[in-house]
């Protein structure tokens, strides 16, 4: 598919699946890639062709939905967010909870989750023994969460992990190393679609990274940020992805960690 065409067809359905064409900037490549193949399933040669096919088709809607679904994750990535969360608000949090509960929403191939588990264990049970994570991750992708639940990962990924953590966390091939067991305890992972369905929470941490601030339309942003806001415990953190702002006209939440993407209700402790 040509770049003028997938352009094309984005416009014309970003807002009928409540997206945002601009998060598509930096990975419309690959995004346009899968839409191609798409076509080629189909038999289909021309964007019009595939227009009407959606237009008579609704089940089709879902199909291109899943295509538009980017899944760049690694972990520790945006280590400074990381760095914040270990040495000084969390430490805060379990002062005043020994359970630290934590929502991963679209947590695509677990990366994210993952690293909190490895964050909890090195970084903060050493200081707060007696402390204990409830660590919940989302993700509306089947075949990403089957491969979040197998726990390998290629060293890619890996590489903004704290290097002394990676022999204690990883063990097995070194092309692909997988998590050792105790990194998988307590977590759980869900098929959820967090447009269309959250957990009832409450969170002391919820992580909703290059997802929804990016990808959905200003209208989906607001709705999507009311029901995380209503999530938090007391005194609890949201954490957004650094290239990402909140929608205006949404929540009001503030800034605790100086221009980090890391927020709070104003006044909650």
């Amino acid at each position: 598919m040509k770049d003028d065409d997938c352009r094309e067809l984005l416009r014309w359905a970003a807002p009928r699946l409540r997206l945002r064409l601009e998060g598509f900037h930096r990975v419309r490549g690959q995004v346009c890639k899968r839409m191609g193949r798409r076509l080629q399933e189909l038999g289909l040669v021309r964007v019009a062709e595939y227009r009407d096919r959606l237009e008579s088709d609704p089940e089709e809607w879902a199909v291109l939905d899943a295509l538009c679904r980017v899944t760049i994750s690694r972990f520790y990535r945006d280590a400074r967010v990381f760095d914040a969360l270990r040495d000084e608000l969390l430490p805060a949090l379990l002062q005043s909870s020994p359970v630290l509960r934590v929502w991963s929403a679209g947590c695509a191939s677990g990366e994210e989750p993952y690293t909190v588990s490895i964050l909890f264990r090195l970084g903060l049970l050493p200081r707060f023994p007696q402390a204990r994570l409830e660590l919940l991750a989302t993700e509306a992708d089947a075949a990403l969460l089957a491969r979040a639940r197998r726990g390998c990962y290629p060293q890619g990924t890996l590489r903004e992990l704290p290097t002394d953590w990676r022999p204690r966390v990883f063990s097995g091939p070194a092309v692909e190393p997988c998590l050792t067991p105790e990194y998988r305890e307590g977590l759980i992972f869900l098929h959820e679609d967090l447009r269309a369905r959250m957990p009832p929470g409450p969170f002391h941490l919820i992580l909703c990274r290059n997802v929804a601030f990016t990808y959905f339309a200003p209208s989906l942003q607001r709705e999507v940020l009311a029901g995380l806001v209503s999530r938090l415990a007391p005194g609890g953190l949201l954490v957004v992805g650094t290239r990402e702002s909140l929608p205006d006209g949404g929540v009001e939440l503030e800034r605790v960690a100086g221009t980090l993407p890391i927020f709070r209700v104003p006044g909650a402790r």
